[in-house]
C-alpha cells in the first residue's frame, strides 16, 4: 500500500463510530500517562507503556485484522529516513528556540533537571523508557490524522489534498495541545515550536507510511536534545 490507509476503503473502511472508539482509547492512554501513581523509574516505564499500549490495543480491537496497516518492516532505507528526519527535527527546534527566545519565555522540559540529578545508569533507564512514551505520542498524532482524513474525505467529500491539509492541521494542534501540561501551558512554545516539530515528524510518516520512522526520529530527537542539555551543563 502506497497511500494512507483506511480513509478510502483500503485495506478497509473504518467508519466514524469505530474512530470515536479509537479516540477514546487515546484519551485513556493519555490519562494514564498523566495520572497513574507509580513512583520513581518504574512509574516512568509503567506510564509510558500504558500510554502506548492502551490506544494500540483499542485500535487493534476497532480495526481487527487491519491495524498493522500503519506499520511496515523497518529496512535500511527506513533507518536512513529516521536519521534524516531526526536531524531536520533537531534543526527546526533549535532554530525556532533561538529565534523565539528573543521575544518570549521558554519553559524547560521538567525531565531535564530530574535527569541531571541521576546517575548514568538511571539516566539510561529513563531515556530507554522514553521509547514507548514517544511511540505513544506518535499514535496520538497519527490516529487522529487518519480519523480526520476519513471524516474530511469520505464524509465531507473534500478533495484528497484539502482533506490531507485539514487532517494534518488537526493532528498538529492535538499534538501541540497535549504538550501544554509539560511546558507550563506555554502556548507559543507548544503551538509554534512543538507544533513545527510535529510537522517534520508527520512528514516522516507521509514519506514512508510507516509509524516506526517518525517514532525513531522522535526518539533520536529527544535523546539528542537531552544530550545537548547535559553537554551545556
Amino acid at each position: 500500500m502506497t497511500d494512507f490507509p483506511f480513509y478510502d476503503g483500503r485495506p478497509t473502511l473504518v467508519t466514524g463510530k469505530r474512530w470515536w472508539t479509537v479516540m477514546a482509547g487515546l484519551v485513556a492512554g493519555y490519562a494514564a500517562l498523566l495520572t497513574v501513581p507509580v513512583p520513581g523509574i518504574p512509574g516512568v516505564w509503567v506510564r509510558a507503556i500504558l500510554f502506548a499500549a492502551i490506544p494500540l490495543a483499542v485500535f487493534a480491537r476497532a480495526v481487527p485484522g487491519h491495524w498493522r496497516a500503519i506499520f511496515r518492516p523497518l529496512r535500511l532505507a527506513g533507518l536512513g529516513w529516521i536519521l534524516l528526519f531526526a536531524v531536520a527535527c533537531v534543526f527546526v527546534l533549535l532554530l525556532l528556540g533561538l529565534l523565539l527566545s528573543q521575544v518570549t519565555r521558554f519553559d524547560p522540559n521538567p525531565l531535564g533537571p530530574v535527569l541531571a540529578q541521576m546517575s548514568p545508569g538511571e539516566r539510561v533507564l529513563i531515556l530507554v523508557g522514553l521509547v514507548p512514551q514517544l511511540f505513544g505520542e506518535e499514535l496520538l498524532s497519527l490516529l487522529p490524522f487518519l480519523a480526520l482524513l476519513y471524516w474530511a474525505h469520505h464524509r465531507l467529500r473534500l478533495a484528497r489534498g484539502t482533506a490531507l491539509t485539514l487532517a494534518s492541521l488537526g493532528s498538529v494542534v492535538i499534538f501541540a495541545a497535549a504538550h501544554l501540561p509539560t511546558y507550563d501551558w506555554n502556548v507559543v512554545q507548544c503551538f509554534v515550536v512543538v507544533g513545527s516539530a510535529r510537522v517534520v515528524l508527520l512528514a516522516a510518516y507521509f514519506t514512508t507510511k510507516n509509524v516506526w520512522v517518525p517514532t525513531g526520529a522522535h526518539v533520536l530527537t529527544d535523546w539528542t536534545l537531552f544530550g545537548l542539555s547535559f553537554a551545556a551543563g
